[in-house]
């Protein structure tokens, strides 16, 4: 398994610190997700039904019927490689970690790209794999260009596979609207901007072909009944999703300049994190831990990504131990 933030319980054996003492900024997750409301018994009681409203509220909230419910969108990542023969796949790097490593596992070539790289490098690929907004960099790119590359792809038969993990918050950006042209998939997930991690519920968008082989791939009963209720509600919460998306990019605005003002090297970022490229990560990732915050240490290229405090009281914390992470840095 890759290294991923969150491993909360791991780091509280390490450094000592309960685990309730601890301010886990490490995984781009909404801090103050949607408030799930108490699932229904039946929900427990029954296996999942394709007729409980899911499908049609996800419909309309991604503007597309083209839609498969997975298993979060990690399901999605490790089986789409099994259904192409082994070929050449582009990657941006850095990006998540778990494509390459999918795509890589199940026998296909795998190069990874700058983002100068990519232009060129797409009349070569079989597959394209692009996360948008990227995780970590927070790198965007404009739909116009994915759209080409997607027609160069799809030209030889290839795929262009869109991961948009943290697109909800800025939907206008999003080619959930284009699904249905052939070779485009997009992953989406309830994990990031719903702060729904643990339920476990994403959705792949792409033409029926895809969908079906994918859903012959994964078999029956990949959503558990409690989590298709629960996404069923969040999905269709519209009031609660403009609000989010009015009040996320302000704290993303508000978590950069906290990080500036402590001479931090912010480069890009979303709504739900910041990226730092920093050679000294090891350092900062270490300092911080033992203070009790946790924070997503990259090695190559190193960096850090910090994910939103939940609360003031943990902005305020945030900002104090990095002032004292900093002076202690300079007195070495």
């Amino acid at each position: 398994m890759l290294e991923h933030g969150g491993a909360l319980r791991a780091a509280a054996a390490r450094y000592g610190i309960p685990l309730s003492d601890w301010l886990d900024v490490s995984t781009g997750i909404h801090p103050q997700g949607w408030p799930v409301p108490p699932v229904p018994a039946i929900a427990w009681q029954r296996l999942p039904e394709l007729e409980d409203g899911l499908e049609a509220a996800a419909a309309a909230y991604y503007g597309t019927p083209h839609l498969l419910p997975v298993a979060g969108s990690q399901a999605a990542i490790q089986a789409l490689p099994l259904l192409r023969e082994p070929g050449r796949t582009g990657i941006l790097h850095p990006s998540y970690a778990e494509h390459a490593h999918a795509w890589r596992r199940a026998g296909h070539a795998i190069e990874t790209l700058t983002v100068m790289e990519l232009e060129t490098a797409v009349d070569r690929l079989d597959v394209l794999v692009a996360v948008n907004p990227n995780n970590p960099t927070g790198l965007r790119f404009a739909p116009e260009i994915l759209l080409r590359w997607r027609e160069r792809l799809a030209q030889r038969g290839g795929w262009l596979v869109v991961d948009e993990a943290f697109m909800d918050a800025t939907p206008d950006d999003s080619l959930t609207g284009h699904i249905g042209l052939p070779g485009l998939i997009i992953l989406r997930s309830l994990g990031k901007f719903f702060g729904l991690a643990g339920a476990r519920v994403g959705f792949v968008l792409a033409e029926s072909a895809v969908r079906e082989r994918l859903q012959d791939a994964l078999g029956p009963w990949t959503v558990s009944a409690p989590a298709r209720w629960v996404a069923t509600q969040a999905l269709s919460d519209r009031r609660w999703q403009e609000e989010m998306r009015s009040q996320l990019p302000l704290l993303g605005t508000r978590l950069a300049e906290l990080l500036k003002r402590q001479r931090l090297p912010v480069t890009g970022g979303t709504a739900l994190f910041q990226w730092i490229p920093l050679p000294e990560a090891e350092f900062w990732q270490e300092a911080l831990a033992r203070r009790g915050i946790l924070v997503r240490r990259f090695i190559n290229p190193p960096g850090l990504r910090f994910g939103l405090p939940d609360s003031e009281l943990a902005w305020r914390r945030l900002e104090g131990a990095l002032t004292g992470v900093r002076a202690e840095r300079l007195t070495q």
